[in-house]
């Protein structure tokens, strides 16, 4: 019988996991796989579990949100490159937002999330780097990125995600402006901006942004974006209608996309990765890593050159 390791986040998302925890493990069951459970305490122990303990293993899935995510992709990629194994790798999505999850297709059901990973295929996908820290969808800073870790975790499960519009509502008061240097593959832009994203998502913090509606998760490439300050409540009004339509002729927004991004601030940043603090950065190299890992996923909408 083939061997499947089961990461489980039991504080995510309501305790999503915990509660569906046996549907999931017949699904993987009746797919061949003798399951073997390892709920986490915290975050940083899952890189080392992955790298260390997924060797002995045909498939490893995680059950949490993109922050567990994350953790379980680092301690993937650094497994598959110290031992060359064909491990497939699983997201189960029990987090209160989910983006990444989402744009994949993903059920956000985890017994039919289970399912689509025991029917499914490996698909290559992009991942990212920033400073030489991997990080799978989205690096951003300045308005509102602090929203997810800076909420506490009891509110997340209590509200989902209410609780981060919750958090991110006590900024706009306090809109802090950055003064950027950035190059996106050679084409330099500066100014004072609120905000700044790169990522391979649909959605940021559970809303749909139509600047972001059509990204590619396999072409070696980023979505990157700027925006500055709106100075009145009528550009206000239309920053918010331009990233909800689509319609970025707006000369608050800066978009580009980039398989090399530098941003530099005359004073340290604090980004967010995958949801999680990033630290406090100053000058920001972040690369993109070509199709580095595969997901077993059942829809290839979104991707490129798959047979």
């Amino acid at each position: 019988m083939k061997k499947l390791l089961f990461i489980i986040n039991p504080t995510a998302g309501k305790g999503r996991a915990g509660n569906d925890l046996f549907s999931m493990i017949d699904t993987f069951t009746k797919a061949g796989y003798d399951t073997v459970v390892h709920p986490i305490q915290d975050y940083e122990m899952i890189v080392d579990l992955v790298r260390e303990v997924g060797r002995d293993y045909d498939m490893i899935v995680c059950a949490g949100g993109d922050g567990t995510l994350d953790k379980t992709a680092t301690g993937y990629m650094q497994l598959v490159e110290e031992t060359g194994k064909d491990i497939k790798l699983g997201y189960i999505p029990c987090g209160s937002t989910n983006d990444y999850a989402k744009s994949l297709g993903i059920s956000q059901i985890p017994e039919k999330a289970a399912e689509q990973i025991a029917g499914g295929r490996p698909i290559p996908i992009d991942m990212g780097c920033i400073n030489g820290r991997p990080f799978i969808y989205i690096a951003a800073f300045g308005l509102f990125t602090n929203a997810s870790y800076a909420t506490p975790q009891n509110l997340k499960n209590a509200l989902g995600h209410s609780a981060y519009i919750m958090q991110g509502m006590k900024e706009l008061s306090n809109i802090k402006v950055y003064n950027i240097e950035a190059d996106f593959d050679g084409r330099s832009v500066t100014g004072e901006y609120i905000y700044g994203q790169v990522s391979s998502t649909k959605s940021v913090a559970g809303f749909m942004l139509a600047v972001n509606k059509a990204p590619i998760f396999n072409d070696g490439l980023f979505e990157c974006l700027l925006i500055k300050k709106p100075k009145t409540p009528d550009e206000l009004g239309r920053l918010f209608n331009s990233l909800l339509t689509g319609d970025i002729d707006n000369e608050l927004i800066y978009m580009e996309t980039a398989k090399s991004i530098k941003i530099k601030s005359s004073e340290p940043l604090s980004w967010t990765i995958d949801g999680e603090f990033g630290g406090e950065i100053s000058e920001a190299k972040i690369d993109v890593l070509y199709r580095k890992i595969s997901l077993m996923l059942t829809s290839t909408k979104g991707f490129i050159d798959i047979d």
